[in-house]
Parts: structure tokens; sequence; C-alpha cells
């Protein structure tokens, strides 16, 4: 597997074979391949059942990095009631004192001048899954403890309040 400079991972069709090889069944879907034509083309001459793969584009070296991973936010895989989720209203509603309110709707002008609402809502759908699934995960890692709106959200245990964790230490 290789990773470019924006961090998206791709393989390229000689790797997909021998990985094939290993694993017949492997889902192709969620691979990019950087020799994607010459493999799909392949697969097409032979009349093979083999599934077509994604192609990997790589951007240049002067791409803006704030666009790529605004592009990539704007297209979270997860169901359409999770993309329409009013999640600000959703956070809004867990909370039960006033200092929770006060705390989360700081938070929420943070996230959203960030632009980070499509992240919220995924992380709302990954939690569901998780536990959907039984799922364990950890208790909470580096900065993100700061985030009361991610303990609320179920993304980590720590309550950020009780420990008067400062938001600025996640979200700089």
């Amino acid at each position: 597997m290789n990773y470019d400079q924006f961090g998206q991972a791709y393989t390229t069709e000689n790797e997909l074979c021998d990985m094939l090889y290993q694993n017949p069944k492997l889902d192709l879907n969620k691979f990019l391949v950087e020799d994607w034509d010459r493999y799909n083309s392949s697969v097409a001459s032979t009349y093979s059942d083999f599934p077509k793969v994604r192609e990997y584009h790589q951007y240049p070296s002067t791409y803006d990095v704030n666009a790529f991973h605004q592009t990539r936010q704007e297209q979270w895989h997860m169901p359409e009631e999770y993309k329409a989720l009013d999640i600000a209203q959703y956070i809004l509603d867990l909370c039960k004192t006033e200092p929770e309110l006060q705390r989360v709707g700081q938070e929420l002008l943070l996230y959203q001048e960030r632009k980070l609402f499509p992240l919220l809502c995924y992380l709302k759908y990954f939690v569901d899954t998780m536990r959907a699934n039984n799922v364990v995960w950890g208790l909470g890692r580096g900065s993100s403890t700061a985030s009361y709106v991610l303990y609320l959200l179920g993304v980590h245990k720590i309550n950020s309040l009780y420990y008067d964790l400062p938001i600025e230490e996640f979200l700089k």
C-alpha cells in the first residue's frame, strides 16, 4: 500500500494482483489503483468475473491541501439519515445542565468555523455502527479528550467538563 502527500492510500496493479492471489474474495471496491485503466482493460479483455477497480487520481503537488480536505469532508460515506441529521441540535439535546449547554455551544461554534459538522455526523454514524456491532474501542486518546462534544457523541469516555480540560487543547 502506498500513500500520497494527502494521505490517500493507493495500490498498483501488480500489488493488487498479488493481494488477489492471496485472497481471491478480496473486495476490490475498497482500493484506489494507480494504473486502474490497465487493470480494468485486462479484466475486460479476459472476460474474467473480477470487478473493476476505482481510479486513483494523483493531485499535482501544487494542489491546495485545504481544498482537498474540504472536498473529502463533503464525500463521507454514510447513510442519508446521518448526512441530513441536524448534528448541532442533536448534541444540544444531549445537554442536561447550563454549564453543559455553554460548553457545547462554545465547541459547536469552533466546529462550525472549521466546517467540521459533516465529520461530527460521520462520528455519530461510526459510534452507532460500532455499538450495533459490539465493537470495543478505547477510552480516549490525546487532545480529542478535551472535546465535550466528542464525549457526548460517545467517541471517548473522558468528561472534559469534569476534568476542566479546555477545548483549545483540541481545536487550536
